[in-house]
């Protein structure tokens, strides 16, 4: 999943319930998605005018040329999702694909986690998982060729992504137990905080 897919993706999750200015979807990405903090203005407003094109969301409020003097351009228009937009969503969100447990997509697809059915989380939660441990592997190699060549400072380098990879694994087997273990399939809510 590309990285425009993603944060696409992540719009359409913000506004799945209700419309939200640009600055509010900037602040809500922030908040509820951690890798988007860093997201300027200059990469979210070309995306929402890319997805008004699409015909996913559309634009209302006031038109940018006539600002009023105690807003800015772009503060006054509300984006809202449409039809095809919410039809989008809920593909995406029934996609268990391995581009949704990619180290991109996988935060945004967990947020949305409330909003997905029960076995594809599970499934996403399990592609992670495996992803994870492929990768464990491939640190761990690379750790020891590191204690072979004496680099203390890329060993270090290497064990600290070693204990980065084996708390998220840890983190996922308890997600996934607790997907497992959830009575009733209704599995909103079993997530854990400890990320």
């Amino acid at each position: 999943m590309a990285k425009t897919d993603v944060l696409t993706l992540a719009i359409l999750g913000i506004l799945r319930d209700r419309p939200h200015h640009g600055y509010q979807i900037r602040k809500l990405l922030g908040v509820e998605l951690g890798p988007f903090r860093a997201l300027s203005y200059g990469s979210l407003y070309p995306c929402l005018r890319r997805m008004v094109e699409a015909g996913l969301i559309e634009a209302s409020g006031d038109e940018p040329g006539n600002p009023t003097p105690a807003s800015s351009r772009r503060a006054r228009i509300a984006y809202s999702l449409t039809e095809a937009g919410r039809a989008r969503l809920t593909t995406e969100l029934a996609n268990a694909g391995a581009s949704s447990w990619d180290d991109d997509a996988f935060d945004v697809r967990f947020s949305l986690f409330a909003h997905t059915d029960a076995a594809t989380r599970l499934r996403i939660l399990e592609g992670r998982r495996s992803r994870l441990a492929e990768r464990l592997e491939e640190v761990s190699e690379g750790l020891k060729r590191m204690h072979e060549r004496h680099d203390a400072y890329t060993a270090e380098l290497q064990r600290h992504g070693l204990e980065q990879v084996e708390r998220e694994i840890s983190w996922l087997d308890r997600l996934i137990e607790n997907e497992r273990s959830a009575p009733g399939g209704d599995h909103h809510g079993s997530a854990s905080a400890d990320h």
